[in-house]
């Protein structure tokens, strides 16, 4: 059935920041066909950007879609034109068009051909396509125009790593690098559109690598030469590709924030061999003492799984330890979720629920300990603060610490200032700074 050309859309996006920045991308895509963005609840294109690492995440795409659908008969409209979009549409893609009868089911490495994809479907039949092709979407993209304080780059997708519980490599393609000179010139025009801070993006990001042999490193410091560019973080990292180049940055490079995500997942060596993790416990710690040598003050933040098929009372302890040992600013906790298709799905000795449970609640116990006891220790600390939005309450703003703090503050400060406060109070989530004076643009 023919149906009409959508004058207006919505990108909803769930999951990770490299999620975030291909919405950002489609929406800019659907922007240069003309169309105007709305709130889902108005489109006539909602694009749903999906995720696919966590359990039953189809089943969440049909109960989005479902909502979407009954909200319209409620309020007497008519349906909207539905794009799935992301690693569930690349996993599942058949199966949501037989089941969800959407009009588009797009994968992450097909994005760019959307608008083609939505005026097939408007022509009448459904369009999917889940292609991983040679050629980057790169550069099929709009140029970037306007964007916030701060913006997202990717700059690495795919990974080779095949950790057992992980559907990344199935989802996203092998470990992918963008050419150099692209880069540095989509990092150019997102200065020119307003980021005063840009964080580069890869499933593993530190991974990157060009043609000339030119690791993350080199591509930092070309970025650190960029006029406007005040601050430049990435994410997410493996410990496996954390090279002394990046490490050495980390000393010598002053736009690049005293932050680094790391995940280890396991404290223990046996869980991270089944895992297939390839770092070991005290390799990991290892690596965080040669990154403490260069930049003493850096925040740490990682990524954990409990209730891996297997994981012993005791190798969950060895977890709890690691976590003592490090004390991470902040941190990423999850129970194992079998993803189809992965080995560890497969594996025998799942762990119980109730007993993920009740594991997840004490490690979590433990990072919210050290994130506040380390936002604590911030209080009476003079730092460079970037305001990014406005905060809940009227008259207040917030921004971001070097270290990727949270920092309210109530004084007379614009969107993109970078503000020297005094840090003066701090919760478990977020401080408070007073503004002593704004930098220089």
């Amino acid at each position: 059935m023919v149906k009409p050309t959508p004058k207006t859309f919505a990108v909803k996006s769930f999951g990770c920041q490299m999620n975030v920045y291909d919405g950002e991308r489609m929406a800019e895509l659907m922007a240069g066909q003309g169309m105007t963005a709305v709130d889902a609840a108005d489109a006539d294109l909602v694009v749903l950007n999906t995720c696919h690492i966590r359990e039953k995440a189809t089943e969440k795409v049909f109960s989005d879609i479902g909502r979407l659908r009954k909200d319209r008969r409620v309020r007497a409209l008519d349906a909207p034109m539905i794009a799935v979009a992301g690693c569930v549409a690349q996993a599942e893609g058949e199966e949501i068009v037989r089941r969800a009868k959407v009009d588009v089911v797009v994968g992450p490495q097909a994005y760019h051909n959307l608008p083609a994809l939505v005026s097939a479907a408007a022509a009448g039949a459904p369009a999917l396509d889940t292609d991983m092709p040679l050629a980057s979407k790169f550069g099929a993209l709009p140029a970037r125009r306007r964007v916030g304080p701060t913006a997202f780059l990717t700059v690495q997708e795919g990974c080779d790593k095949f950790c057992t519980y992980c559907v990344v490599p199935y989802t996203r393609g092998a470990e992918v690098s963008r050419p150099f000179a692209a880069i540095v010139d989509e990092a150019k025009a997102l200065v020119d559109a307003g980021a005063r801070e840009i964080t580069l993006l890869g499933q593993n990001v530190n991974a990157w690598e060009d043609a000339d042999g030119r690791g993350l490193h080199d591509l930092i410091r070309a970025l650190d030469r960029i006029p406007g560019l005040a601050r430049i973080r990435y994410t997410t990292s493996h410990p496996n590709d954390m090279k002394q180049g990046l490490i050495d940055a980390h000393g010598d490079v002053e736009s690049l924030m005293p932050f680094l995500h790391l995940p280890v997942q396991a404290g223990s060596d046996r869980v991270l061999k089944a895992m297939n993790r390839s770092h070991s416990r005290d390799s990991y710690l290892r690596l965080l003492d040669r990154i403490r040598v260069v930049r003493p003050d850096i925040a740490l933040s990682g990524d954990f799984i409990v209730g891996f098929p297997g994981e012993s009372e005791a190798d969950f302890a060895e977890t709890l330890s690691l976590v003592d040992t490090v004390g991470y600013a902040q941190a990423f906790s999850f129970k194992y979720s079998p993803r189809p298709g992965t080995p560890a799905a497969d594996m025998g000795d799942q762990i119980a629920p109730a007993v993920m449970d009740e594991r997840l609640q004490r490690l979590q116990a433990a990072l919210n300990r050290d994130q506040h006891a380390f936002n604590r220790a911030s209080i009476g600390k003079t730092c460079a603060v970037l305001i990014e939005r406005r905060g809940k309450n009227a008259g207040q703003m917030l921004g971001k610490s070097p270290w990727l703090q949270s920092v309210l503050v109530e004084d007379d400060v614009a969107l993109g200032d970078i503000v020297t406060l005094q840090l003066t109070d701090a919760g478990p989530n977020s401080l408070v700074g007073r503004a002593l004076f704004a930098t220089a643009a």
